[in-house]
């Protein structure tokens, strides 16, 4: 028999989410909670669960407020009627000051909205989710990051808001693999994707037409590298290609 394996991923409705949402039911091994702020207007979601055969289960998740992100966990756990999540996704994110932005020149608003979703987000939601990952077989956690936020990759002075974000979502990766080291918990670089056309707001998609890979080469690298994890693994960086990336 084949094993059967939940996913939960934030941001669902869109770019990378959405892709990664595709590629998992692929797969019937595979049952996929996919997270978003309005499910009524995921119209894409919604089509792929009418063909998915109960695979796919549209959740309502905003990471910003607390009060959904436990309501979404109870949702969740009833759903899944005393199974796990085998693997969390952290996905969703928000680029309001673009990669144009600078430490003195970017409008710190921007900045703190940022950390909001990006990081405090991620936390809640792995908070609440935790105890579902940890009732599960793979026990993983993977927080989707950016070689933007790596000091070592040295992007430069552009992009500070978004990256001081994924900074930040690194050192809690970190943390979060220290405090729980029966769980193995990642951050991950999808690499820069083309996911639609950029706008610089709070609902801004990532990447953009001119970025480097089709969103399908990087989810299924991404995909590959979330797979092959071992609990070694855990507290470490990696891009899509599976190679680590420095902090």
């Amino acid at each position: 028999m084949t094993d059967e394996y939940v996913w939960l991923i934030t941001g669902a409705n869109r770019g990378i989410g959405l892709e990664t949402v595709k590629q998992l039911l692929q797969s019937p091994s595979n049952t996929v909670l996919a997270a978003c702020r309005n499910p009524a207007k995921a119209t894409e979601l919604q089509a792929l669960s009418e063909k998915a055969g109960g695979k796919l289960h549209l959740v309502a998740l905003d990471i910003t407020d607390k009060e959904s992100v436990n309501k979404a966990a109870k949702e969740v756990a009833s759903l899944l009627g005393g199974k796990g999540i085998d693997y969390l996704v952290n996905n969703a994110a928000i680029l309001p000051g673009g990669l144009g932005d600078t430490a003195f020149g970017m409008d710190v608003d921007d900045l703190a909205a940022t950390f909001v979703t990006n990081v405090a987000g991620t936390a809640y939601v792995t908070q609440a989710f935790i105890g579902l990952v940890e009732r599960s077989t793979k026990k993983t956690v993977v927080n989707i990051s950016s070689t933007v936020g790596s000091i070592g990759f040295d992007f430069g002075a552009t992009g500070a808001s978004y990256a001081v974000s994924k900074a930040a979502l690194n050192m809690l990766t970190y943390k979060q693999a220290k405090e729980k080291p029966q769980v193995t918990t990642i951050s991950l670089c999808p690499g820069w994707l083309q996911t639609g056309e950029y706008k610089p707001s709070p609902q801004s998609q990532m990447g953009g037409p001119n970025a480097i890979y089709p969103v399908s080469v990087g989810v299924e690298g991404v995909l590959k590298v979330i797979l092959s994890l071992k609990p070694e693994d855990s507290g470490q960086f990696f891009n899509f290609r599976g190679e680590r990336v420095p902090w």
